[in-house]
């Protein structure tokens, strides 16, 4: 399973529709408000301002930067593949396991790409002036790590570092973005749909210096009309986030309470993000017997150093939790 969110091919697997299918491969934010959006059609059939300076000024606004400092693209990995193409660096470090799209997106731009073990050997050296690339809080476990030694280290090699925050926003931990001050060759990659409830919305954004963000150049009207309005109703709902974090703790303490409690799992990683990794030597049973209940979960094979003895819950609501718990409860370890 490359992604999350892969609810077609099972539905088509199952007969039933995707709707049918509880997904905890899906790691969207799960306070999910009616939006009361409505577009007029001339803001759909004129051209829109190419420069989304509007947009900029939002984001600017909610993330402490200036409007100079942001690129915008059609999603996150669209922005990973365009800083990778950009830089002339050709060696990359990854620090894996890490979301698999950093790795095509270098292959793509005919990178040299080494990988170091951030669970078991996070220290191990950098070439000097190399490209290295962190998700923080990190993929698929949600690890958050306090990377200042290793910032430090990277600054003394003048390496590139592409810092991934799309799940920094869940538990409230500290952004890099104030270093981009300090560092003109840090890049931060910052997605939309992950926290803002909207994986349908296409915006990912990076953030850099101005100098940097200026040699980028995104393609002319990259982003729709459509996705940029919501996304500015969005940004500027000063309830949301609020709204957010309290039902993402409850929600992740009562979800972390039923896998403790199944019994089936013989390691539970601690988590920093809106999903929760666990380990089970029969996890190929489990999934196969939650997928008969319609619930699918992520397997982690195609993740370096794990395999399909990992899976990965999204944190959802209550009525989905009681679904998984009820589905646990019938569980005998046989493959169905």
């Amino acid at each position: 399973m490359k992604h999350g969110a892969n609810i077609y091919r099972y539905a088509k697997q199952l007969g039933c529709g995707s709707d049918e299918i509880i997904d905890f491969s899906s790691n969207i934010n799960l306070y999910q408000p009616q939006t009361t959006l409505h577009v007029k059609s001339a803001t759909l059939t004129k051209y829109a301002d190419s420069s989304y300076s509007r947009l900029k000024s939002i984001i600017a606004d909610k993330y402490a930067l200036k409007k100079s400092q942001i690129a915008l693209y059609n999603g996150a990995t669209a922005a990973i593949y365009a800083i990778l193409a950009a830089l002339k660096e050709k060696k990359v470090t990854l620090y894996a396991p890490l979301y698999g799209e950093y790795e095509k997106a270098a292959l793509q731009s005919k990178k040299d790409i080494y990988k170091i073990n951030r669970i078991e050997d996070i220290d191990a050296p950098v070439e000097k002036k190399s490209i290295v690339i962190f998700v923080n809080p990190a993929t698929p476990e949600g690890s958050f790590y306090e990377l200042a030694a290793l910032f430090a280290e990277w600054k003394k090699k003048k390496c590139t570092v592409i810092l991934d925050e799309s799940f920094l926003e869940f538990e409230g931990h500290p952004s890099f973005r104030k270093m981009l001050k300090k560092y003109e060759k840090l890049y931060i990659i910052q997605s939309f749909s992950k926290f803002y409830s909207c994986a349908g919305v296409r915006i990912g954004a990076v953030f850099s210096h101005k100098k940097n963000i200026k040699k980028l150049q995104p393609p002319l009207w990259n982003l729709s009309s459509f996705d940029v309005a919501f996304l500015e109703e969005r940004l500027q709902d000063k309830a949301f986030g609020n709204e957010s974090l309290a039902l993402h703790v409850s929600q992740k303490q009562e979800l972390l309470h039923i896998l403790k409690s199944c019994g089936l799992f013989e390691r539970i990683v601690q988590s920093d993000a809106n999903f929760i990794l666990v380990h089970a030597k029969d996890a190929h049973k489990i999934f196969a017997h939650l997928l008969t209940h319609k619930i699918l979960v992520r397997t982690c094979g195609s993740f370096d150093y794990l395999s399909n003895e990992w899976l990965r819950f999204a944190v959802k609501d209550s009525k989905s939790h009681a679904a998984l718990k009820q589905a646990f409860t019938t569980y005998n370890g046989e493959t169905e």
